[in-house]
């Protein structure tokens, strides 16, 4: 599926350290035209650097967007219902009901039009969206019957220690300050909560075949990163990863077509899929 993009505009932008080490120096990886990502010489981190200011960012999600999610809406919900289960979100339940008579709590970040919200509703969760896209969080509401705020997960002051599952895909990748996103999630997570993130995978084969062709070197990414960034960044932010796993070798379409099933393969089991996928719980 074609992912969700704009083409560079004229934005103001600001000079960014890195997200993951705080680092100043940084070396040119991919000139994409009109934009482009550095990788930081301490950590390893990608990033667009200067990136535009968030206001910025925000007003990319209009009416466009939400007729995109919509379009595909069911389809992305499979998926990420898919990458639940890999994850084991069946185990989760289970621990969750032998802890407590009341129902589990999740809140979605970034959740579009609601409809993975909807499947996990209908499977005894009660949920909660946050999506800054004012038309997707409308539609959500109109059509699930949805509890979705129309606010980034750092501006929607949920209650602190209210919810046993926070669930971000494609998301922290969009972020100016991912590094926020964790604190607010882990702020808001139960004791004996859980964090699941999935975003593209910049040391997956696609990645590193493609270069500054690679269909997530976007203007609307931020940073891309890698499993081992990602997982310095949720420890640097009080999280600890228990398990993740990466899938796709090969983009639909692409020719020569005959490779797709093996490097789909070969790239989920050796962990250079294309998108990852990571569940982490905060540190006591």
């Amino acid at each position: 599926m074609k992912t969700f993009a704009t083409a560079p505009r004229a934005e103001a932008r600001l000079s960014r350290p890195c997200a993951l080490c705080g680092g100043r120096r940084f070396e040119a990886l991919w000139d994409c035209g009109g934009f482009g990502f550095v990788r930081c010489i301490s950590c390893g981190l990608i990033q667009q650097n200067p990136q535009p200011l968030p206001e910025a960012v925000l007003a990319r999600y209009d009416a466009a967007y939400r007729d995109y999610e919509i379009e595909r809406q069911f389809d992305y919900a499979a998926l990420e219902g898919k990458t639940l289960e890999d994850l084991g979100i069946e185990d989760l339940e289970a621990d969750l009901k032998r802890r407590s008579a009341s129902r589990p709590r999740v809140v979605d970040a970034g959740c579009a039009t609601g409809a993975l919200l909807d499947r996990l509703r209908s499977r005894g969760w009660d949920c909660c969206g946050v999506e800054p896209c004012t038309e997707a969080a409308a539609y959500g509401r109109a059509h699930f019957g949805l509890d979705i705020r129309p606010l980034t997960l750092e501006k929607a002051s949920l209650p602190a220690g209210s919810f046993d599952l926070v669930h971000a895909s494609q998301l922290i990748e969009h972020l100016n300050e991912p590094g926020l996103f964790l604190d607010e999630a882990r702020r808001i997570l139960a004791p004996g909560g859980s964090l699941i993130l999935a975003t593209p995978n910049a040391d997956g084969f696609q990645a590193h075949h493609f270069g500054a062709a690679w269909r997530s070197a976007i203007n609307d990414h931020l940073y891309l990163f890698s499993l081992n960034t990602l997982k310095a960044l949720l420890r640097a932010h009080g999280f600890e990863p228990l398990r993740w796993i990466t899938w796709g070798g090969w983009a639909a379409g692409q020719r020569p077509r005959f490779l797709k099933k093996p490097l789909d393969w070969a790239a989920k089991r050796y962990g250079q899929g294309d998108v990852m996928a990571i569940l982490a719980v905060p540190r006591t």
